[in-house]
């Protein structure tokens, strides 16, 4: 069934050239072109905001076989550019599912290339580095996907959080849990707010450039600071903002982006990784307890620092490192209630080894009134 599908092509900045089948949209879209190692999950990691403006390789070689289905997205829609992969399948089978893969991207109009030698195309990202690519129909790119390609701002600079944020505070619990934590969206997953939920907490959602002393005037029992899409040195309102709120000793928990920001409020840098770490298997090693824990994790970005400390930054002290590399993973101010982690404890999709960080940043709430 799949060769009924037309031709289509990945053509990478670098000039290296993909050949599959194209299904959906027709038009030339262009992203970052990253890759994830996640085997299940597709339907989370394709509703994440934090894959704004990237297209998604799959190393897993069959993506589509057990459907979609209501309750998995992590936002209202996919929020990838793009989607390449070996195997695209055309059927599906799951007690829970509500519709196919590909009718929930065509939906959107996200396009997927199948018949993708995956495998070349990630050592080629692991060797050379994530770059930009455009997906196109046909077998040879036309000066129309030449001239897209060429017009693609780099992921440094781009300030997506501002993108992807909520436009309006909104609320998330029940209204009568026991602590309320106020939430910055950068592109927040719906699976921190179900957990938060969870650990008897209602969560108050607001666009990632709310100023402090709106957020301080809700009388949070804590800020919560969320994952996110792009560079975080672009997200430029937000070290001063979280500073104040700091400033009043209310604890704090950070993740992805939420972490990098927590890093440059007190004077780390970031910098962008070759290729990033995306998948549901990236070791990290708490260095308190000496345990490692298997993580989910997408990010490109990365505090700079290592086991010695963190640079420019005295006040913070890292607490994961990630054992494939050695960057930073985990950051706690050294006085005040404020810790943060660059990978993902609400997984969806992968492990489930940190969810305990959740319980850590509740404890922060309690002793707050102690």
């Amino acid at each position: 069934m799949s060769t009924l599908l037309p031709k289509g092509f990945l053509l990478l900045e670098d000039g290296t050239l993909f050949l599959g089948r194209l299904v959906g949209s027709s038009t030339p879209t262009v992203a970052e072109v990253v890759f994830t190692t996640n085997m299940t999950g597709y339907q989370e990691v394709f509703s994440d905001p934090s894959y704004r403006g990237q297209t998604v390789v799959l190393t897993a070689p069959q993506i589509g076989n057990y459907g979609v289905n209501t309750e998995d997205p992590e936002s209202a829609r996919p929020q990838v550019a793009g989607v390449v992969v070996r195997d695209l399948s055309l059927t599906y089978s799951n007690w829970r599912a509500t519709g196919s893969l590909r009718d929930w991207l065509e939906a959107y109009q996200v396009p997927v290339l199948t018949e993708v030698d995956t495998r070349r195309l990630t050592k080629h990202l692991r060797a050379v580095g994530v770059m930009r690519g455009v997906i196109g129909l046909g077998e040879t790119p036309t000066a129309e996907a030449l001239a897209v390609l060429a017009s693609c701002p780099s992921m440094e600079g781009l300030d997506l959080a501002t993108v992807v944020s909520t436009r309006e505070p909104y609320t998330w619990g029940k209204p009568d849990a026991t602590y309320h934590v106020v939430a910055y969206d950068y592109g927040i997953k719906r699976n921190i707010l179900r957990l938060f939920d969870a650990h008897d907490c209602r969560v108050t959602v607001v666009p990632s450039d709310t100023p402090a002393d709106q957020v301080l005037a809700m009388n949070p029992d804590g800020v919560f600071l969320s994952n996110g899409p792009g560079d975080p040195d672009a997200v430029t309102y937000a070290p001063a903002t979280i500073r104040q709120i700091a400033a009043t000793s209310t604890p704090m928990f950070g993740i992805c982006l939420g972490h990098q920001l927590i890093g440059l409020s007190f004077g780390a840098r970031t910098e962008k990784m070759p290729f990033g770490h995306r998948g549901g298997n990236q070791p990290v090693k708490d260095l308190a307890t000496g345990r490692v824990l298997i993580t989910s994790q997408n990010h490109g970005f990365a505090v700079v620092g290592s086991v010695d400390g963190v640079e420019g930054a005295p006040d913070l002290a890292i607490t994961h490192v990630n054992l494939n590399d050695g960057t930073v993973e985990g950051l706690r101010h050294r006085t005040l209630p404020i810790f943060a982690v660059q990978y993902h404890p609400e997984a969806a999709p992968g492990p489930h080894d940190a969810v305990p960080l959740f319980d850590q940043f509740l404890e922060a709430l309690k002793n707050r009134h102690v």
